[in-house]
């Protein structure tokens, strides 16, 4: 594990960047979950979290149904058009943690490097 630094991780998954890697572009973050591995950009997680918002705001498929909320009947789309996944309301819900855990994250990184450069200055 020295080789990444983990930016946010829940029951779910785990996001994080690699250090270093000639191979890898080091501003992109690795997203695994399930069986599942993505490497998006900050623009692409951003992308993600509204696809996920959209897709909590519309009403369960099987609202009669009393499993409904451990049934894998959610289609959810990414930001790279040809991968979908089906997930359990529950799975959505740790996914959208995971994503705005990550994307807080980034942000905060952010605004800590900046502070550094400018006291450097």
């Amino acid at each position: 594990m020295d080789e990444i630094y983990t930016l946010h991780y829940n029951s779910f998954g785990i996001a994080f960047k690699w250090k270093r890697s000639p191979s890898r572009d080091l501003n992109k973050v690795q997203l695994v979950f399930r069986d599942t591995g993505l490497y998006l950009t900050f623009k692409e997680l951003t992308c993600f979290s509204k696809l996920i918002e959209k897709t909590l705001s519309k009403p369960l498929m099987c609202t009669n149904c009393k499993n409904n909320k451990s049934c894998r009947s959610i289609l959810m789309e990414t930001p790279l058009p040809q991968v979908s996944f089906v997930m359990t309301h529950h799975e959505l819900f740790e996914m959208q943690d995971l994503i705005e855990g990550t994307l807080f994250q980034l942000g905060l990184n952010d605004v800590l490097e900046k502070q550094v450069i400018k006291r450097n200055i």
